[in-house]
């Protein structure tokens, strides 16, 4: 019986214990109050294995060299010297739990070990490995004296079933210590890149040296070409998640930017439009990277302009089958809008100063001059054109412009005035102001 015992466990050897001590003949034979398997294993037991057990590492350190490629060489220097104290607080620490009900006094080896793992570039899958060797090697060579310890085969189920959840706790301790790392990692990337991105939306930006050297600590590639998506910050994190792994994201100064590298690069439209579905963003031209300035303004001067819906996706835009539709607006399709809202102040000027005679007509006379003018303007001068718009007959819009051409005094008859009576059509109405001086 307890050569079976003995076979079952090396079998298992393998792969962690993550069930209950099984039953013997029927019998269980755990306390069910203990927490631990090892409390289950005689106390006596340690001190008759004790020698077979120290004895053990340097087999385990060979076999962890020779059967895993990655620590072949590296079992030299600091590495070397914590795996091998690894294995020896491991064997220590077994002997002493055997008997009790304790948790493990301290994991801080395997925890480090994990950390370790990860600055060194490699996966858990080395690690993991070695533990499995390391356990499969102790295994045998307990199993092979068992006789000795005074154990039946349930004692033996019982001390594989300790050695395998103690390694299990070990090598969960080293996953923790992986993820630690790999969390403090990624932290410390994101504030850097987050520092990029600031540094790029500052007046004046970096300068060749500078900008190389923070895109070098943020690890991202600096493009030839780059454009400046600015959103809502509370839907960047939205937006940001849809994007390639390129792009960089942060919330500065009340917004939420993204730096889109090559935006131009095919499929990165498509990129940009599925990570903006349903979220009003708009995008400033592609530049090169050392004209970053020209994006990151174009962009900011644009955003008010979107977030209170006065400019938007054109209505024309292709179809996106069942998706919600994108809301990325494109600042250079709207440079007339920036241009007058680039100085309100004079913007607002224009319009008081050209739209004056507007303003001394009734409501009703108003009304019908601004639509008069606006299909005038937009037929650029066709009088058959603009009866059509209008539904009257072109005589009628002869008369109506007799009289706004006598109201406007001439303007309406020189091109530079009457494209600003048009700007100013366009941009403020009849109703506004003229700006206050300070």
């Amino acid at each position: 019986m307890a050569d079976e015992a003995r076979a079952e466990a090396e079998v298992r050897a393998d792969e962690p214990a993550r069930t209950p001590l099984r039953a013997v003949d029927g019998c269980a034979h755990t306390d069910p109050s203990r927490r631990h398997p090892w409390a289950d294993v005689p106390p006596e037991a340690a001190d008759r294995m004790r020698a077979v057990i120290l004895d053990t590492g340097d087999d385990i350190i060979e076999q962890v060299r020779a059967q895993i490629a990655e620590y072949a060489l590296s079992m030299n220097g600091v590495f070397g010297q914590n795996i091998r104290r690894g294995v020896s607080v491991a064997l220590e620490q077994f002997l002493q739990l055997l008997g009790t009900d304790d948790d493990l006094p301290d994991t801080r080896v395997y925890f480090e070990l994990g950390r370790v793992e990860h600055r060194h570039g490699r996966t858990m899958d080395a690690l993991q490995s070695a533990y499995r060797v390391g356990t499969r090697v102790m295994w045998r060579r307990i199993s092979a004296g068992s006789d000795a310890y005074g154990l039946d085969s349930d004692g033996i189920f019982r001390l594989a079933e300790a050695l395998f959840e103690y390694t299990e706790q070990l090598a969960a301790a080293s996953v923790a210590g992986y993820a630690h790392e790999q969390s403090l990692t990624a932290g410390s990337r994101q504030a850097r890149r987050h520092t990029l991105v600031a540094t790029l939306l500052r007046t004046p930006p970096p300068e060749g040296p500078e900008l190389e050297r923070l895109a070098r600590d943020a690890e991202w590639s600096l493009p030839r070409s780059l454009a400046v998506v600015v959103c809502d910050e509370e839907a960047l994190q939205a937006v940001f998640r849809r994007m390639p792994p390129d792009v960089l994201g942060a919330r500065v100064d009340g917004l939420g930017v993204l730096v889109v590298p090559d935006p131009d690069a095919p499929g990165r439209a498509d990129y940009l439009a599925d990570a903006t579905a349903g979220v009003p963003a708009v995008v400033g031209p592609s530049v090169p990277v050392d004209l970053v300035a020209r994006t990151v303004a174009r962009a900011r001067s644009a955003w008010p302009l979107v977030a209170a819906g006065e400019i938007s996706v054109p209505d024309d835009e292709p179809s996106r089958g069942s998706r919600p539709p994108s809301g990325l607006v494109r600042a250079d399709d709207h440079l007339l809008s920036l241009l007058l809202h680039a100085d309100v102040s004079v913007t607002t000027d224009l319009v008081a100063q050209r739209l004056e005679p507007l303003r001394r007509m009734t409501s009703s006379a108003r009304d019908r001059a601004v639509e008069t003018l606006r299909a005038w303007l937009d037929a650029h001068g066709d009088v058959a054109e603009t009866a059509g718009t209008l539904h009257v007959h072109p005589q009628t819009v002869r008369y109506r412009l007799a009289r706004l051409k006598e109201s406007f005094a001439g303007a309406l008859d020189d091109p530079v005035a009457r494209l600003e009576v048009a700007l100013a059509l366009r941009f403020g109405g009849p109703f506004a102001e003229p700006a206050v001086e300070g």
